[in-house]
């Protein structure tokens, strides 16, 4: 018993803040979950199986302020969270190059979705794209998918490669699998369910980095046992 909480405190001990901000990664799911979940309380007749997640926080939507309240940790919380990855796979020189890119990938990806739909949010919840605002925000949105794409792919290639990183590669593989489902559902079931499936692929992301920062938590098991 007394080794075992000696083990505990010697790992913790080890643990630097970079690996503490891993933490960061599902604080911020939680915050976007929350802002999923409880935004809609404060727009009504919104209705969340047919319209976009993004319409909550259009600047004409009522919900915009509950939504950057709950959503406040995510906003902050991906970003800082993906960067330190990004910082903390560049120093240790975690696996190889093809998975070090995938990384910085989907980090820019991270800040091009930060950046991106703040400078661009939708002006009218729920409005046809008609004005530079809305067509920015859909060239945001074509960016933040095709990174989003690439950069899984990388991760899966690295991680059947790769035993050290195959279960970054496996949660990669979910998380794409997730991004499909979106588009596929949306094709496949009629408008009324846009929302539905349109909400598998923005949490995957934000559920993607969430595991990322475990890995970061966990200093990617001990920066590869040290190699």
């Amino acid at each position: 018993m007394n080794n075992e909480m000696v083990m505990t405190k010697e790992t913790s001990a080890k643990r630097k803040l970079i690996n503490w901000i891993g933490l960061l990664g599902i604080l911020a799911l939680l915050s976007y979950l929350a802002a999923l979940i409880f935004s809609p309380l404060d727009f009504p007749g919104y209705n969340w199986m047919e319209q976009a997640a993004s319409d909550l926080s259009a600047e004409s939507a009522p919900s915009r302020h509950l939504w950057n309240q709950l959503s406040a940790l995510y906003d902050a919380g991906s970003v800082v969270c993906a960067t330190c990855i990004a910082i903390f796979v560049s120093e240790k020189k975690i696996s190889t190059k093809l998975f070090r890119l995938g990384i910085y990938l989907f980090t820019i990806m991270n800040w091009i979705s930060k950046v991106g739909y703040q400078m661009f949010a939708l002006s009218d919840s729920g409005k046809d794209i008609a004005g530079f605002q809305e067509t920015m925000h859909m060239v945001v949105t074509a960016l933040v998918v095709v990174l989003s794409i690439v950069s899984l792919i990388m991760l899966i290639v690295s991680g059947c490669r790769h035993k050290e990183v195959r279960g970054i590669g496996i949660w990669a593989a979910i998380a794409l699998a997730m991004m499909f489902m979106g588009p596929i559902g949306m094709g496949a079931f009629p408008e009324e369910y846009f929302g539905i499936f349109e909400r598998f692929s923005t949490v995957a992301a934000v559920g993607y980095n969430a595991v990322l920062g475990v890995y970061l938590f966990d200093g990617f098991r001990k920066a590869q046992e040290k190699t």
